[in-house]
């Protein structure tokens, strides 16, 4: 072989290399969408391609679902890439990212699927890409096994915009389950960086607020029975702090199918969000489910932790793309977040401390990667408008 042939033959291997896909164990830890959420998401981030296998191995029925290809399909769309195992039932996908780019997308699951978790895999993309980002997504907006769309409002968004993470989200229309329908839009502008944040001091309660709904045939009588329960719980523990619950019968024009749930927020005098909530079953009475709600919210609130049990994980991300060392207290670490620090370990060697104090809560402590973004603030001066034109 000519020594042309052969220095040929090195640069066609090391460009192979170079390309080659990052391999995950979809069946690691929690097992389930959890890691193909942040691994599509950093790899989009990251301009790496990467092969998932094994997918939702930890589950009863493995393999992607709806909502998983939907947000899936929404990550290639917005970072212009190539994915391929795409399909329903689908354990194993490959997934080649190119440029994070501005544009509109519109993401259904066709299903009841959360619309909420579509999110969270598009928007650390949105927030990178090199223009203003609008989503349209589809399905359930108070899911089961998922956050309700209002968490992602009340509690994610503000201390997201710790971050440097601002979005604006409006539900257009409310979608329960089986029947989905729901429809949510979606808008961000792009950033430099996103910057470190501290949330350590849980200061005192000011206020408790909430949303006690119930949506299609489901009488107003249930949004008050949870409302008036919760209320009841709450006052037990925290007596002398104001609660104010709105009661809401959605319309036709606001939902789709019946559904009733109730949403509750405390807010602390340094600015900690802390959530509890509970949705509404067959053969669950409208008093527990408000009861669940307090019950939970009280025991989020128990050790002072400045981020709730469902916020832990989703701040991973964030901490681990941010410039600077974030740190967050909260409570004992979910299996959730064990996998979301497991994989921006893996996908950015990123370190994460964790420290365990005293009453039992953790701080997380991250050195971010300062990630930069691909637009020119000299080219692209935006900002999210007061009322974008949807």
């Amino acid at each position: 072989m000519s020594y042309f042939r052969i220095l040929c033959c090195k640069k066609i291997l090391k460009m192979c290399a170079a390309i080659a896909p990052i391999e995950i164990d979809g069946a690691l830890l929690e097992g389930g969408g959890q890691i193909l959420r942040m691994s599509i998401a950093f790899c989009a981030l990251l301009e790496k391609p990467i092969r998932i296998y094994n997918i939702r191995g930890g589950r009863s029925k493995p393999g992607l679902g709806p909502q998983h290809l939907t947000g899936l399909r929404l990550v290639r769309d917005l970072s212009k890439g190539k994915l391929y195992g795409d399909e329903i039932g689908s354990t194993e996908i490959t997934f080649y990212p190119g440029k994070l780019t501005q544009g509109s997308h519109t993401a259904d699951t066709h299903t009841a699927g959360s619309v909420g978790l579509l999110l969270q895999v598009a928007l650390p993309c949105m927030i990178y890409a090199n223009g203003p980002a609008r989503v349209i997504l589809k399905g359930g907006t108070n899911a089961d096994m998922a956050p309700q769309f209002d968490y992602t409002t009340s509690v994610f968004q503000p201390i997201a915009e710790k971050f440097g993470c601002k979005f604006d989200a409006r539900i257009m229309k409310r979608g329960y389950y089986p029947k989905g329908g729901g429809e949510v839009h979606v808008m961000t502008v792009p950033i430099d960086h996103l910057k470190a944040a501290d949330l350590l001091e849980f200061g005192e309660i000011s206020k408790i607020t909430g949303r006690s709904f119930v949506a299609g045939v489901l009488p107003i009588k249930m949004a008050h029975q949870m409302s008036t329960i919760a209320t009841s719980v709450i006052q037990k523990t925290y007596q002398r702090i104001p609660i104010d619950i709105s009661v809401v019968k959605e319309t036709e024009q606001t939902s789709v199918g019946n559904g009733s749930g109730i949403i509750l927020v405390a807010e602390t005098s340094t600015g900690c969000k802390i959530g509890g909530s509970g949705l509404g079953k067959k053969g669950i009475s409208a008093e527990r489910v408000g009861e669940l709600a307090a019950e939970e919210l009280i025991d989020n609130l128990k050790n002072k932790s400045c981020v709730d049990t469902y916020l832990q994980d989703q701040l991973i991300i964030l901490m681990a793309l941010a410039k600077g060392t974030s740190r967050i207290k909260t409570g004992p670490i979910t299996l959730h977040t064990q996998t979301a620090i497991h994989v921006a370990k893996l996908l950015t060697n990123v370190d994460f401390e964790i420290k365990e104090l005293e009453d039992k809560s953790v701080v997380i402590q991250c050195e971010g990667i300062g990630l930069k973004g691909n637009f020119d603030p000299k080219r692209c001066e935006c900002s999210i408008p007061r009322h974008p034109p949807y």
